[in-house]
């Protein structure tokens, strides 16, 4: 496991768009999964100690983000090859186990993740309904346990910010989590 910290947040660039298959093998694209208020671009996985510290809190921050008109997605690139814990069926029995409220994507050749640049899991991408980027921040102080209950919700407090107003807030603390496990071409 390699610590890495996501970048600060370049308030402004516009989301890429994607064509990638769900856990179901169901095709989606940028446009399928936009909210009207914003959308959250989530990169994670199943074998990382950041992400599984977070899995509860995630559902439940993206199911209570609909009601704002926040719509989520995540994308799953690591190399399933060198580790096997992230593979599709894994991915289908993660989604399923935590209800998520959102398309749980497949990045097999992993060019999604490198063009949104993302480094880590989890790494997170609020946009604004024009799908440009204000938050590049943390789901809340989780690190590889879970925060305590009482830790503000901060991406959940930025994307709120983002739905109402269409600006994330200008202080954020960066996200960290294990480095994407990059393919060996």
């Amino acid at each position: 496991m390699v610590l890495t910290k996501t970048p600060v947040c370049d308030f402004g660039q516009a989301a890429i768009d994607f064509k990638l298959p769900d856990t179901n093998g169901k095709l989606w694209t940028l446009a399928d999964c936009q909210g009207e208020n914003g959308t959250l671009v989530m990169f994670i996985c199943n074998h990382c100690p950041y992400v599984k510290a977070i899995q509860e809190r995630l559902a439940r921050d993206t199911r209570e983000l609909l009601n704002v008109g926040v719509k989520s997605v995540a994308i799953m690139s690591n190399d399933t090859s060198d580790y096997p814990e992230d593979s599709l069926e894994n991915m289908q029995k993660i989604a399923s186990r935590f209800q998520y409220p959102f398309p749980y994507l497949l990045d097999e050749t992993q060019e999604i993740a490198k063009a949104y640049g993302a480094v880590c899991t989890p790494d997170f991408f609020g946009y604004n309904s024009d799908l440009g980027l204000q938050y590049r921040g943390r789901l809340d102080a989780s690190r590889s346990e879970p925060a305590a209950s009482n830790a503000p919700r901060e991406l959940f407090a930025a994307m709120k910010s983002i739905a109402a107003s269409g600006k994330g807030p200008e202080d954020q603390i960066t996200g960290l989590g294990c480095s994407i496990k990059w393919k060996s071409n």
